[in-house]
């Protein structure tokens, strides 16, 4: 058994929204994303999906992107991204998983989930810089950064309740925004990881920038870029 992690899958079955626009490494994108996915994961293994999950408007207009990722080798557990716009309710995402008798789908909000001897916590976090141009207009920035430090906050109080029935796991926090990305830094962000131990920290979002390294450290704690089109459509182990 193992965890892997990937992001930004950008699923589209439902809906007409190619991401070969982006580039080549798009092409096919759906496809080989299966094929690698296989290839590396067991039935017996977890993978952790950091946001971008579908294009889709509401969570039922997803079921078929639910389903394709069902069909997927392993267990699945699936945090929220900026493009997530079907993300709903805890309540009615589980009901959707019960009506398409999906049972290899779990959710990460507000909560965290032991697996394969790791704790996993994170939540969406936010952007790194204000004047980032694909940020929302008219963003209230400490705003959104505050509520999501809370969302984070309380995915380490559950992480850390877990650890008292498996000391031995290490708690990883995955987000989808990364907290610091070249001369910009989300400091309510990192001070959350910092003062709840974390030492890894897996993110997405980051797209068509395939010269970046894969992993780096930033105060004491080791980030990793986990974008499909970065990772080539192929789910990360971690080790």
């Amino acid at each position: 058994m193992a965890l892997f992690v990937l992001s930004d899958t950008h699923l589209s079955l439902s809906d007409n929204k190619p991401m070969d626009v982006f580039g080549r490494r798009w092409q096919n994108y759906t496809e080989r994303l299966q094929k690698n996915w296989n290839a590396v994961v067991d039935p017996d293994d977890t993978v952790v999906i950091a946001g971008d999950i579908s294009w889709a408007m509401s969570h039922k207009g997803a079921s078929e992107d639910f389903k394709f990722i069902h069909n997927l080798n392993g267990k699945k557990i699936i945090g929220k991204g900026n493009h997530d716009y079907w993300w709903t309710s805890m309540k009615k995402l589980d009901e959707l998983m019960r009506e398409l008798d999906i049972d290899s789908i779990r959710f990460l909000y507000n909560n965290a989930h032991y697996d394969n001897g790791f704790i996993i916590a994170g939540s969406r976090g936010w952007y790194i810089d204000e004047n980032n141009k694909n940020a929302p207009d008219s963003a209230d920035f400490d705003k959104i950064v505050a509520r999501e430090v809370i969302r984070l906050d309380m995915s380490f109080a559950a992480a850390k309740k877990l650890k008292t029935e498996h000391p031995e796991a290490e708690i990883l926090a995955f987000l989808h925004f990364p907290p610091v990305m070249g001369s910009f830094e989300c400091r309510p962000i990192i001070e959350s990881l910092k003062n709840n131990g974390v030492k890894r920290c897996y993110f997405g979002h980051i797209h068509a920038s395939y010269d970046l390294p894969p992993h780096f450290e930033f105060e004491g704690i080791e980030f990793y870029i986990t974008s499909a089109d970065y990772l080539e459509f192929t789910p990360l182990k971690i080790r």
